[in-house]
């Protein structure tokens, strides 16, 4: 063998680091599935991967390095459930139920990893689980994001979060709430969580969108299946379109990030933007409202457009994101909003706009670059220069992190030009 053990071990690493970050939430799905305990699925799956960071480097990386996980950790569930100081704590039929009882586990190939995650999702959808864990929830638990992460994504405090997907957990584990797919009939009735999850995970995977490890276009054929799964559902149909136009104009993440307006089209992928709007045109009902995510797909269309006509229609997305707003009135929608209010009537009147946000625009990465933009358009360089300053700090993918440190340093500069700056 070469590179000795320091190669070795790094080696084991890094295939560890990429197996949790493509396979967790998958493989604490499939362990919760026969108990119903998230966290113990959590707590015997992180010792899995601390035993192979041991091993591997000792014994080698496995060939199946996820089946050989998934067996530790199922070995180590059953340890629990075969110990002493649970059969004293369990109810007597519980703790004699989890020592013998035959279920999916115990029958699974550990060779063969089924991809189960919609199916998960539509689990962790359960009525009896609160609304507000609902897409945390399966965010953490099947897609494998950390709290941290959750918790950017809906600007709320990451402690705050990491006690609501706690709660879930507990609720899940003490209600004694089923790990059962519901039937195609009741599929549509847990579906907006389902939707919001998926999105979600397309938002949070988008810096890593470049490796070979990101769950983005995961997330998009998610979108899709679950479309073409329930056939008839428009906002499924919609995110569909909306993640596959956003695909469409999804450059690397080891280039410079440019804004939307100075993105070439020809850069764009043609055959992506045919598929979105096919999509689209499936997520059509005549007479009925479309949903949220059916708009975010006509913005997106609207945006793909250029491709064709070599311009941007501000005025249809003007109207598109007022009935966004309407229907949806999320912080990122407002803040877009606002953003095409600086273009299509004043940014003053855009100022106004985001200035009406509640605090937690303050923890939103989008409203301090769009204020900052906003900013420069009023000749506001100090302030500008501020506020993308701000955004830089907030910023996860490091090509978006780069812009917004430019515009920042070009803005400061552009302050002191007037007159010496000491």
């Amino acid at each position: 063998m070469t590179g000795g053990p320091a190669a070795e071990a790094a080696e084991a690493a890094e295939v560890a680091e990429r197996v949790a970050r493509a396979s967790f939430g998958r493989l604490v799905a499939l362990l919760a599935e026969s108990t119903g305990d998230l966290q113990l699925a959590e707590d015997t799956l992180a010792q899995a991967f601390e035993q192979a960071l041991t091993r591997w480097p000792r014994d080698g990386v496995p060939d199946n390095p996820e089946g050989w996980l998934l067996t530790v950790a199922r070995n180590r569930q059953r340890d629990f459930w075969k110990s002493a100081a649970h059969r004293r704590s369990a109810p007597l039929e519980e703790a004699a139920d989890g020592g013998s009882a035959a279920g999916p586990l115990d029958e699974l190939d550990a060779d063969a990893i089924p991809e189960r995650r919609l199916a998960l999702l539509f689990v962790c959808a359960h009525p009896a689980i609160a609304p507000n864990a609902r897409t945390p929830l399966m965010l953490q638990t099947v897609l494998g994001f950390d709290s941290a992460e959750i918790a950017r994504a809906f600007a709320v405090p990451a402690g705050a979060m990491s006690q609501r997907l706690v709660r879930a957990k507990r609720r899940i584990r003490d209600a004694r709430i089923p790990f059962a797919v519901p039937d195609r009939q009741a599929m549509p009735e847990r579906l907006a969580p389902v939707l919001e999850a998926v999105y979600g995970c397309y938002a949070l995977a988008w810096p890593r969108r470049g490796d070979g490890g990101s769950l983005a276009g995961e997330a998009r054929y998610l979108a899709v299946t679950a479309a073409r799964l329930l056939g008839d559902q428009p906002e499924a149909w919609g995110l569909a379109a909306l993640l596959t136009l956003a695909s469409a104009r999804a450059g690397r993440p080891d280039r410079p990030f440019l804004p939307l307006e100075e993105q070439d089209p020809a850069d764009w992928d043609r055959r992506l933007i045919a598929e979105g709007e096919q999509y689209l045109r499936l997520a059509e009902r005549p007479g009925r409202a479309p949903g949220r995510f059916q708009l975010e797909a006509a913005i997106q269309a609207v945006h793909c457009d250029r491709a064709r006509t070599g311009e941007t229609d501000w005025h249809a997305l003007r109207t598109l994101y007022a009935a966004l707003v309407a229907v949806a009135p999320s912080l990122g929608a407002r803040v877009a909003q606002a953003a095409v209010e600086g273009r299509t009537d004043s940014p003053a009147h855009a100022l106004g706009l985001l200035e009406a946000l509640p605090p937690e625009r303050e923890r939103f990465q989008p409203y301090h670059a769009t204020r900052g933009d906003l900013l420069a358009r009023l000749g506001r360089h100090e302030d500008a220069a501020a506020a993308y300053a701000r955004a830089a700090a907030l910023a996860t993918d490091p090509a978006v992190r780069t812009f917004l440190d430019r515009r920042a340093t070009e803005l400061a500069a552009a302050t002191c030009r007037p007159s010496p700056c000491s």
